[in-house]
Formats: structure tokens, C-alpha cells, sequence
């Protein structure tokens, strides 16, 4: 039998781990969750013609190409996901949305609030057109984040008051690792802040449906010299290793986040705890399908945080795989991602998290290192017309 299913054929750039998450999310993204549109993975670009013809071989994409403009001119591209480094988002963002692709880019948007601004106008001239776009926040789609955000909305959590949010990782605590383009501003931005920060502030925002408005931020660079990647001395590392702020959401609640790469024993702890009037949430991503309540309305004598296993059908993203209490995993959230984008396309509606979400994101990491250059004290998020 024929599937006569509409196709999108989709171009992308970057071969390294994005985007080997990336295309295994476009191989599974199909059998899982038969989306209305049938992704065909089409082209793959990269510089070295080898690395990327190795790397397409081994991920499933049909063909190379070693310059990413190449994309944009072919019309089996229709799509374009782009998982390279946060200095080449904008430029790639913006042209492929110009050329009439939809676009999915990997998060932070950009390297800087001014990049973004320019990605979103291009953005809503390309929505007038038909034209989709959205950032790649994947832990969104953790079904038990996900479920966090449609308990806080029902009001299970009463007014929030705190919300607290930790990123810890332990990959930089070795002086010897090696200065690798994520220790380098001009390509990478910022340090643990855009890296992993970016995640935990949107994954606040997104759980509770409110916007930072204010910080107050410390950054620290723990290692400022380390080996350059091949050897034969030392290069400068010119981001942040760790940031900690606090802040006030748009709701009244109080917040406190920490992102470092420096915390021994610490993988991927990505933990996110809300308290309100009613009750509380928390949440770790190293146990990732697992939501702890608390009902505040319970009796004291046996009420206490509750662990909910979100693998139920009912759970977001959940019913499309394995039975109940078969647990999911990292790879699972791009997966859901692409589900949901390719759901957005066909359907002609707006992808969440859009590149206005991302900016929001950047204006919130602006203000952290605002912060933490003039000593840590209160500084507004600005908003798009310039006021806190």
C-alpha cells in the first residue's frame, strides 16, 4: 500500500550531539507518533565533506551538503533544523525563514538579545506566509514536566510563592578538559548560563505560566586558563563556569536558580521544585519519569510528597510507547518535540516554544550578566519596548 501521507522534507546543519539527538528524533518520530506529516530526511550539512557524508551514513540522512545555503536553494528542503553552535543561529535562522523554510532551532535562540530580535521579525514575516518556526527547549516535552504544567494550571498548586530551579553538571570540574568551543564567548555566548541556565528558565516559565521580571545574579569563571584542544599550550576561558540568581516572576513568587558545570558527582540534575498555597512540586531529570506532590489539603497525620510514575496513557506523550511503568528516556523529548512541531505545520497554527519565547529567554540571560557586572544588584528584564 501507497502512504499517501504529505511529505516535508527536512536540510540539517550540524552533525555533532545535537544533532545525532536530532536525527534519531526524525527516525522515530514516524512509527511513534504517525504525525500528519510524514518527515523525510532529506539532506545533511556540514563543512568537512567527509565528517559530514560519515555522519549522514550513520544517522540516516539521504545526502550531504557542505555549505548550509545549499539547503535553502533545494526544493526537497522544506525544513530546516539547525543544531550548530549559538553563533550561526541567527544568520541560518533568518535566511532559511526569508527562503520560505520552516525552521527549528536549537536552543539558546541566540548569542545575544540583539540576534534574537532579528530572528523573531523574521520569524513573523515568515508566519504571514505561512512559514513555522520553533526553538528547541526539548525539556518541555519531559512528560512529567509536562504534567507539572497542567497541574499547575488546574490550580492543584493554589498561588505560587516559590519556585526553585538548580542545572547541575560536573564535565568542567577536571582544570585539564580541554577549551572547547563552549568555553568560548564569541561562539558560545555565555557559559553554564546559556548553556544549561537558558533550560531551567524555561522550564520554570513553561511549568508555571509566569516570566521572570527581575534578577539578582552572581557568575564565576572557576578555571579561566585551560589546554587548547590538540595541545601545544593554553587558551582563555571567556564564559562563565557557574551562575546563581534570584529573581520575581510575573505572578509574585519568588525564584532561585543555579547552573554550573562544576558539581562534582552532579550528571544532568536538572531539578525544579514549586511551592504554592495548596501544595508543592518537584522534579528531577535524573530520574526523569518521576513527578513528586504534595496535596497541602491532606491531613497532616499522613500527607507528605507522593511520587507519580508518568507513564501512564493518560500522561502527556506517554500513550504513544511502551506500557505502563516501561520508563522513557533523554531521547524521548526531541522525539515529542518533532510530534508537536510537525503537528503545528500541518495543522497551520503557531509551534510552542516560538522564537518569541526564546527571546524572552534571552532578555531574562541578558539581565543575569547585568547583573553580575555591576555586582549582583536588582536588574529588570527588559520587555520588548525597553521597560521592566
Amino acid at each position: 500500500m501507497t502512504d499517501e501521507r504529505a511529505t516535508v522534507g527536512v536540510g540539517m546543519v550540524g552533525h555533532a550531539f545535537m544533532g545525532r539527538a536530532h536525527s534519531q528524533a526524525w527516525r522515530s518520530v514516524g512509527p511513534f507518533f504517525d504525525p500528519p506529516l510524514h518527515p523525510v530526511m532529506t539532506a545533511l550539512a556540514g563543512r568537512s565533506a567527509e565528517r559530514a557524508g560519515a555522519a549522514a551514513r550513520e544517522l540516516g540522512w539521504a545526502s550531504v551538503e557542505t555549505d548550509w545555503k545549499e539547503l535553502l536553494r533545494r526544493d526537497d528542503v522544506q525544513l530546516i533544523d539547525i543544531c550548530t553552535p549559538g553563533d550561526s543561529h541567527a544568520e541560518i535562522a533568518v535566511a532559511a525563514l526569508d527562503a520560505g523554510k520552516h525552521v527549528l532551532c536549537e536552543k539558546p535562540l541566540a548569542n545575544s538579545v540583539e540576534e534574537a530580535a532579528a530572528m523573531v521579525a523574521a520569524a513573523e514575516r515568515a508566519r504571514a506566509r505561512g512559514v513555522r518556526s520553533m526553538v528547541g527547549f526539548n525539556y518541555r516535552r519531559v512528560p512529567a514536566l509536562t504534567l507539572a504544567r497542567r497541574m499547575v494550571a488546574e490550580g492543584r498548586l493554589g498561588t505560587l510563592r516559590h519556585v526553585r530551579a538548580q542545572y547541575l553538571q560536573d564535565w568542567l570540574t577536571d582544570p585539564r578538559a580541554p577549551l572547547v568551543w563552549r568555553l568560548e564567548k564569541d561562539r558560545a555566548g555565555s557559559g553554564a548560563l546559556g548553556d544549561i541556565g537558558a533550560h531551567i528558565i524555561d522550564a520554570a516559565q513553561f511549568v508555571t505560566g509566569q516570566s521572570l521580571t527581575g534578577v539578582c545574579a552572581l557568575t564565576e569563571t572557576f578555571v579561566p586558563e585551560r589546554p587548547l584542544v590538540g595541545g601545544d599550550g593554553t587558551g582563555p576561558v571567556t564564559v562563565d563556569d557557574a551562575a546563581l540568581f534570584i529573581g520575581r516572576t510575573s505572578g509574585g513568587a519568588l525564584a532561585s536558580f543555579e547552573a554550573t558545570r562544576f558539581a562534582a558527582g552532579r550528571k544532568n540534575a536538572l531539578r525544579l521544585e514549586i511551592n504554592g498555597s495548596a501544595g508543592s512540586l518537584s522534579f528531577d531529570l535524573e530520574s526523569l519519569n518521576e513527578l513528586w506532590f504534595h496535596d497541602h489539603a491532606e491531613d497532616p497525620a499522613t500527607a507528605g510528597f507522593r511520587r507519580i510514575l508518568v507513564t501512564e496513557p493518560e500522561h502527556p506523550y506517554a500513550g504513544a510507547w511502551w506500557p505502563p511503568g516501561h520508563i522513557l528516556g533523554y531521547e524521548h523529548t526531541f522525539t515529542h518535540q518533532l510530534a508537536d512541531l510537525l503537528a503545528a505545520i500541518a495543522g497551520g497554527t503557531d509551534p510552542s516554544p516560538s522564537f518569541a519565547d526564546g527571546l524572552q529567554v534571552q532578555r531574562v540571560l541578558e539581565a543575569v550578566e547585568r547583573s553580575a557586572a555591576g555586582g549582583g544588584g536588582w536588574t529588570p528584564v527588559q520587555t520588548p519596548e525597553g521597560s521592566a
